[in-house]
């Protein structure tokens, strides 16, 4: 899948909201933590990543088009938590009580883990998965790494494993 080009005033809005939340964060720990880098280059169905050694926010350009406001105000402030957290207390667990702390004490953010975008546009080469309570899709990768052995995965609401449909 092709990388959309986003347009300007979506990049604007991002680093707008990355540079209030910085500067907010800077004030209140009373630090002047750098701007980190921001990159439209997150593939798959993470909304984003903070790449810790890199100082680097990595955002998907795909969920970014689709859902802009959410973008703008949770999921660029979550990135930033995990970079500040890094920087403030060392390596943590990622969404531990500091990252927790960090986003509601501090960036004013309700500390969500994960988004809850919808992934049609995302979902070309994916396999059915069932747990007990939800049915599951898994990306060609993650089948992959089931059908090798190399993983198992589980369901973040009920904690069992993931269970191939028969299709598969």
């Amino acid at each position: 899948m092709k990388t959309p080009r986003l347009p300007i005033a979506i990049q604007q809005a991002v680093m707008q909201s990355l540079r209030d939340k910085l500067a907010l964060a800077n004030q209140k720990l009373g630090r002047s933590y750098p701007e980190p880098k921001v990159v439209y280059q997150q593939r798959g169905t993470a909304a984003g990543t903070a790449w810790l050694a890199d100082y680097e926010i990595r955002l998907n350009p795909v969920l970014l088009l689709e859902n802009q406001q959410a973008f703008v105000e949770e999921v660029v402030p979550h990135e930033l938590a995990h970079l500040l957290v890094w920087k403030h207390f060392g390596r943590v667990a990622p969404h531990g009580k500091e990252w927790k702390w960090m986003m509601e004490s501090v960036l004013g953010v309700p500390a969500r883990r994960t988004h809850q975008f919808k992934l049609e546009s995302l979902r070309r080469n994916t396999f059915p998965y069932h747990c007990r309570c939800q049915q599951h899709q898994l990306t060609v990768r993650r089948h992959n790494r089931v059908l090798r052995g190399e993983a198992v995965y589980r369901c973040v609401r009920c904690g069992e494993p993931l269970i191939a449909d028969a299709t598969n």
